[in-house]
């Protein structure tokens, strides 16, 4: 039945970033995504942050299944080559900072006129419109405004704690930015017509805040949730980290009370039973207890005692175990395919798992560039033209 997304053009002109990851998972599900790199010497001057070229990164994991050309998009040859392309297009993802792509003549407006089914994707901090959306930023910076940095950490007294990139770059760039598209492929079906989705991190993050308990109801209550204090903040001995004889972590999160029972009884506490929800000395006292017993054994010791007791526990892997654990490599999210200068790789692999049209891994990533002669020949550009637009720097 071939991939859910067969037959679909994709642009991405994301460089390195989450929104790249969308245009990476559109691809692994079957969609034909061309990534548009710079040239290296074109620069970036007057055009705007992200048009970066990244020599070291040209095979990297993200633009696996993807085609790559070099455009420099500064060049009028250069955005008529985009125009092309974007003519038949499906979808068009961008990452950078508003207003970089109209100053190329390759922004929505210019392209919808082009193509009304093309849907145009730009993933940005702050999105489009506001009187933030100029601002350079990171996802500390949108996880800090959209509120979930401030509420995250151990203790209200103590500095928040950023959570990786994880909360804006992926829960939101990336996730968001891919239902949206989605979305907008749903609705072109009925209307005929694409759209912009104009992704905010900052946006989604505030979104986010919905699973957070106290946040979604802080407009009526006026309670706000405090740091280190939430259910799932790691500070209550139902939900935490404990370290084991072996120096490693076990994460504990029996909530439901017949969880808690489980544990407490395998644990030989059962007199800890009716103090799940204890607050104050006594919850101290409890998650004290618990740390003194998890240090009698390693990490997987008391894993297998607990998880035969029916209960919430998990191992917390280091990055090498993560890609050596059973249950990653059934569910394939280890995959390895081999590469013609290094030898077999093995990559992260495709999380979203459809029983009739599958995504798969069809080739690894290349350089930029790699495919510039193949995709201009499939936009109709003779070998001379071709020759004639490397020869002026519009292609490489």
């Amino acid at each position: 039945m071939g991939s859910a997304l067969s037959g679909t053009k994709v642009i991405d002109t994301c460089g390195l970033g989450p929104a790249s990851l969308v245009a990476m998972t559109m691809a692994d599900m079957g969609a034909d995504v061309i990534k548009v790199d710079v040239p290296p010497g074109s620069g970036r001057k007057g055009v705007g942050d992200g048009l970066v070229y990244f020599p070291e990164q040209e095979e990297s994991t993200w633009d696996r299944n993807k085609k790559r050309i070099a455009v420099n998009m500064r060049a009028e040859a250069g955005q008529a080559v985009f125009h092309r392309l974007a003519r038949s297009a499906d979808v068009v993802l961008e990452a950078f900072r508003p207003g970089v792509m109209e100053r190329m003549n390759v922004g929505y407006a210019a392209l919808s006129r082009m193509n009304p089914r093309l849907i145009y994707c730009a993933v940005s901090g702050y999105g489009q419109t506001g009187p933030y959306r100029m601002y350079p930023g990171h996802d500390g910076n949108y996880a800090g405004f959209g509120g979930v940095l401030g509420i995250t950490g151990d203790r209200a007294g103590g500095p928040p704690v950023m959570a990786l990139n994880v909360v804006a770059d992926m829960a939101v760039a990336y996730l968001n930015a891919l239902a949206g598209i989605l979305l907008a492929i749903c609705a072109r079906e009925r209307t005929g017509k694409g759209q912009m989705v104009d992704i905010s991190m900052m946006d989604g993050v505030v979104g986010l805040l919905a699973g957070i308990p106290g946040a979604l109801e802080y407009p009526f209550t006026r309670a706000a949730p405090v740091r280190g204090d939430t259910l799932t903040s790691g500070t209550s001995p139902f939900y935490s980290v404990y370290q084991t004889r072996d120096q490693k972590w076990l994460s504990v999160c029996p909530i439901e009370p017949r969880f808690w029972a489980n544990m407490c009884r395998a644990m030989g506490r059962e007199d800890l039973v009716p103090h799940e929800f204890a607050t104050g000395p006594k919850k101290d006292e409890v998650m004290d207890e618990l740390r003194e017993i998890f240090l009698t054994r390693t990490r997987d010791e008391w894993f297998e005692i607990l998880i035969k007791a029916d209960t919430c526990v998990g191992k917390v892997l280091d990055i090498s175990e993560v890609f050596e654990d059973p249950q990653a490599k059934a569910r394939q999210m280890v995959v390895a395919m081999e590469h013609p200068k290094l030898g077999q790789l093995r990559q992260v692999g495709i999380s979203i798992k459809l029983s009739d049209t599958p995504g798969w891994l069809r080739r690894l990533a290349v350089p930029p560039g790699h495919d510039t002669d193949e995709v201009m020949s499939g936009l109709g550009y003779s070998r001379d033209e071709i020759e004639r637009l490397r020869g002026e720097g519009a292609i490489h």
